[in-house]
């Protein structure tokens, strides 16, 4: 083992993560506010996503081509998914924290969803898409298991427009460190 995986899941636990930079140097950074995607019935996505659902055109997997999750969350033209920070996620994943959310047409990785499971907190670090609406299936598919799970948090990280349309929200730093202690502290839950 290269990495030492309790620090690494605790700076996770205390809030914390992983970027690299446009020089692929690896540092833990924080946000005095954070962005959650609702397990409630603040969830919400379109009716045309609700359509191609209903079509059964993808399948639900998880950890099924982990390494591809990975590979793709990091193939954009800017990213701060280091090589470092690929190996990271593949020691987290080996010792049963990291995880891919994944959407299949076929055998075809259509998207997924890259993730850290902690207790009842699932922190996405990241998701991505091949076939149109795969991503889009994954997160609903996604917030349906962390519910049946019973996972309180599901921390997106940074708000941007795509997760507005799922209802996300930010919340300060003193009540995500707050509800972050209580998810972390249910050990008893499992992702997988």
């Amino acid at each position: 083992m290269r990495y030492n995986v309790s620090a690494i899941i605790e700076g996770y636990a205390q809030g914390y993560f992983l970027m690299g930079d446009d020089d692929n140097n690896l540092g833990w950074y924080g946000s005095r506010d954070r962005t959650l995607i609702p397990l409630d019935e603040g969830f919400r996505y379109p009716k045309s996503l609700r359509r191609v659902i209903n079509q059964n055109k993808f399948s639900v997997a998880i950890n099924r081509d982990f390494q591809s999750v990975v590979n793709g969350c990091a193939d954009r033209d800017t990213t701060w998914i280091s090589p470092e920070l690929k190996e990271i996620y593949q020691e987290l994943h080996h010792s049963g924290w990291a995880h891919s959310f994944e959407t299949w047409e076929g055998d075809e990785l259509a998207g997924g969803i890259l993730g850290i499971a902690i207790g009842g907190a699932f922190i996405g670090e990241s998701m991505f898409y091949r076939i149109p609406d795969g991503s889009k299936v994954a997160m609903v598919k996604l917030v349906e298991r962390l519910r049946e799970k019973k996972f309180i948090i599901f921390d997106a990280q940074m708000m941007n427009p795509h997760l507005e349309r799922f209802g996300a929200y930010g919340i300060g730093d003193l009540e995500y460190q707050d509800l972050l202690t209580k998810a972390v502290a249910m050990t008893q839950l499992s992702f997988v």
